[in-house]
């Protein structure tokens, strides 16, 4: 390799560390951002928003990329696409947005971070990969955070908050299954059409499910900061900060981009105590920061890091 080249690569990789810190710091505001909106127009009336909108940016996006002619699949394929579509959507997003509306930002964020333990779960469930000593050290590492992190809430009767957190977690294990099952669909029509097709046929039990909260909304209480912050959560926070770690994540590897990702719940929790009011005890820093290392622990043993997601929500 030449020494433009070799500059040109470095650049290239110093932009991409500075995207991904980027997108890190959109993430983690988004937490405290769809609460916002949820005050105004309930999650069920973001959810219906949300997928009225994302169909059209998954639309827009199978334009850019093909044209007016869209590569076809099979019929095999079409309803692999539809199960993800259901379970990274309707199931992980649904859940996802009820969940951080029950539940507080810096919660949110760090149950969302354990996906990387249920993704070995599932692997290892399907018989893909087995699990080594220090990854199932990891795992109960990290649900022993998880524990400690909730135990203010369990001690104190906080049943909704509590079951919000609860809801969350199921809703990360169905996001590591929608990593699991999209590989082989990405490695045969690439990532693009993949999260398009599977965008579109989710979109449209969502749709079902949220239109009676989203007819019921009181949209005329919206004010213009309101609707920003639903389109800005939406189309960038969520539906072209996937595609742009798409591209931080081909640049720099998947290893080496991961940890970014543990960022994420300390810049969400921040941003909550800053203008959301959110407090924090040391018993629940502390359980924070145990998950966060067991979740490390286990993705980073044995073969390296697994998975680096943009979460879908």
């Amino acid at each position: 390799m030449s020494s433009q080249q070799e500059s040109a690569a470095q650049r290239r990789a110093t932009l991409a560390l500075g995207l991904g810190l980027v997108l890190v710091v959109v993430w983690g505001i988004n937490f405290s951002l769809q609460k916002f909106v949820f005050n105004v127009v309930g999650p069920g009336g973001f959810l219906f928003a949300r997928y009225l909108i994302m169909p059209v940016c998954a639309l827009a996006l199978l334009l850019w990329r093909y044209g007016r002619y869209f590569p076809k699949v099979t019929r095999r394929e079409f309803w692999e696409l539809a199960r993800l579509g259901v379970a990274g959507h309707f199931l992980h997003v649904g859940m996802v947005t009820y969940g951080i509306h029950w539940s507080t930002a810096f919660s949110s964020s760090l149950i969302l971070a354990c996906g990387p333990i249920f993704t070995l779960l599932i692997l290892r469930l399907m018989g893909l990969e087995p699990l080594h000593k220090a990854q199932i050290a990891g795992v109960a590492v990290a649900f022993a955070g998880v524990l400690i992190f909730l135990s203010d809430k369990l001690l104190g009767g906080q049943w909704l908050a509590t079951g919000g957190d609860l809801f969350l977690l199921v809703a990360a294990s169905f996001f590591s299954y929608y990593t699991v099952a999209a590989k082989p669909l990405i490695e045969r029509h690439g990532g693009v059409l993949t999260m398009a097709y599977a965008t579109l046929l989710g979109s449209v039990p969502v749709v079902l499910f949220a239109l009676p909260a989203g007819l019921a909304a009181p949209w005329g209480d919206a004010s213009l900061v309101v609707w920003l912050s639903l389109v800005w959560s939406v189309t960038v926070s969520a539906f072209l900060g996937w595609l742009l770690w798409g591209w931080v994540n081909a640049v720099r590897g998947v290893a080496r981009t991961a940890p970014l990702m543990y960022l994420m719940p300390p810049v969400a929790g921040l941003v909550a105590w800053l203008f959301a009011g959110e407090q924090y005890t040391g018993i629940k820093l502390a359980g924070a920061a145990l998950t966060l290392v067991g979740v490390a622990l286990a993705q980073f043993t044995g073969r390296g890091a697994r998975e680096a997601p943009a979460p879908v929500d």
